[in-house]
């Protein structure tokens, strides 16, 4: 193997001795370990005051400040929200991770008493603050605005003034819950959210949460979207009576017979679009689309399926004769025969495909529609905010608190648009989700220099895709 006079060299070389003695008898040989060594680990592990998760504190840190939401000085702030982001829970369990991760102990009491200051001192500011960064991402102008409404439930039994009860959308019926409307820009920025008591009708809080918007900010001229959710006679009248453009998802089978007669007797091809005028300085669009007829047609005869079954099964009754659902094709035939109504489904099979938008904007058509599309961005929204940020359920029984539980997600989802967008910009390929278990991968060791006797902090990134995602950041290491 070799000779050698120092120590070092001779324990390196019976190091590799053992090796090739394995390899020739094909046995383990009996470890053995060497002073030098025996020394080392204890001078590292005395060395080692800290090891903590650092990388998602190095690049979402500076996003934080980026946007602005430095300007409310408190390390407190931060941490709930980039906690919300990284580990979403209640407060106690950010607690604990603040203090397993980051040796920062804060008592829940302390917690509490900022959450109060949060909602009496900053509540406006941290969203101006994240509205103008928003802005200035849109080069000073909004072209359009995107509305929707979710509700969040609460683990309680008992009502109050703001948590009741009411049409739920998490599948919660019987839990109290608040209404949440949220306004978005193009590419789902947040720009403002509003909370309203549990049993509120959701077309209700539109026109209030655009005209509190509108005071806040007087953003100019902008195209507010919506879907059909929020349709109503009095919203179009108080849209136009504000002066709002603004592009709703249509009911067209709840048009007028005439109106419903004109949109039957055109000619419908793929992507074929037809424009109606209406009462009111308003018109109806309507596309057509081939892949939306075969889902609408799909749907329907899954829905005939399940109906024919229960006929079969004789467990339909005249209660279940109304226009619930797919319930609409039955009909009474005799003093108690139920059947399917084949003229009503053929009546429905005519608006296959067809979908229709009410507006009174000043797009063509073609430009109505795509803007109407974005209405997704939303959906994602409460979809992060309900999944990833873990919004709901909500633990807090004060309005106060429960409106900065709701302002610490709207910066989180801030935070979370503008690490996605910077994501993109900086062509890495990589999901918002992807790149945060990368930085999460990323730990620091604070250490105890043998010479000078410093402590420092070492950035343990040792894979290729730790280095080069630090690296599209500019952070040194």
């Amino acid at each position: 193997m070799g000779s050698a006079k120092r120590e070092s060299d001779i324990n390196q070389l019976e190091s590799l001795a053992r090796k090739e003695i394995e390899r020739l008898t094909k046995q383990k040989a009996i470890e053995f370990t060497y002073d030098q060594d025996e020394d080392h680990i204890s001078f590292v592990r005395k060395s080692i005051q800290a090891v903590r998760i650092v990388g998602t504190e190095l690049v979402l840190v500076n996003i934080f400040n980026e946007i602005g939401f430095n300007q409310i000085p408190e390390k407190l702030l931060r941490h709930l929200i980039i906690s919300r982001l990284l580990y979403p829970g209640s407060k106690l369990r950010t607690i604990e991770y603040l203090s397993r991760h980051y040796q920062e102990h804060y008592p829940m009491s302390s917690v509490y008493r900022y959450l109060d200051k949060l909602n009496q001192g900053y509540k406006e500011q941290l969203q101006l603050i994240s509205y103008q960064h928003t802005l200035k991402l849109f080069k000073g102008v909004l072209s359009a605005i995107f509305y929707d409404v979710s509700t969040l439930y609460f683990e309680a039994s008992r009502e109050d003034e703001l948590r009741k009860l009411g049409f739920s959308k998490d599948g919660k019926p019987h839990c109290p819950q608040i209404v949440l409307g949220l306004l978005v820009t193009t590419g789902g920025y947040p720009l403002a959210f509003e909370m309203f008591e549990g049993n509120k009708y959701e077309g209700e809080t539109l026109i209030p949460v655009l005209e509190h918007f509108k005071k806040r900010y007087n953003p100019g001229k902008l195209v507010v979207v919506a879907d059909a959710g929020l349709l109503s006679k009095n919203n179009i009248e108080q849209l136009l009576s504000h002066g709002y453009e603004f592009i709703l998802g249509a009911r067209i089978k709840n048009e007028t017979k005439q109106l419903k007669d004109q949109i039957i007797s055109k000619k419908w091809a793929s992507d074929t679009i037809h424009e109606f005028e209406k009462e009111e300085r308003t018109k109806l669009i309507v596309s057509y689309s081939e892949k939306r007829a075969r889902k609408d047609a799909n749907n329907r005869d899954n829905g005939i399926k399940r109906l024919q079954k229960r006929i079969i099964s004789g467990k339909l009754t005249k209660e279940n004769i109304n226009n619930r659902g797919y319930n609409k094709f039955l009909k009474i035939e005799g003093n108690a025969t139920i059947r399917l109504d084949l003229g009503k489904i053929n009546h429905d099979s005519k608006w296959d495909g067809l979908k229709g938008y009410i507006t009174n904007a000043s797009l063509n058509a073609k430009q109505v529609i795509e803007q109407y599309r974005q209405l997704w961005q939303i959906e994602k929204a409460f979809k992060i905010s309900k999944t990833d940020l873990k919004v709901r359920p909500i633990y807090h029984r004060k309005a106060s608190r429960i409106e900065t539980h709701l302002l610490i997600a709207f910066c989180s989802y801030k935070l979370y648009k503008e690490f996605e967008r910077q994501l993109s910009v900086k062509k890495t390929g990589l999901s918002p989700e992807k790149a945060l278990d990368i930085l999460k991968s990323i730990y620091g060791v604070k250490t105890t220099l043998p010479i000078s006797n410093k402590t420092v902090e070492i950035v343990m990134a040792n894979t290729i895709e730790q280095k080069e995602l630090l690296a599209v950041f500019n952070i040194e290491f």
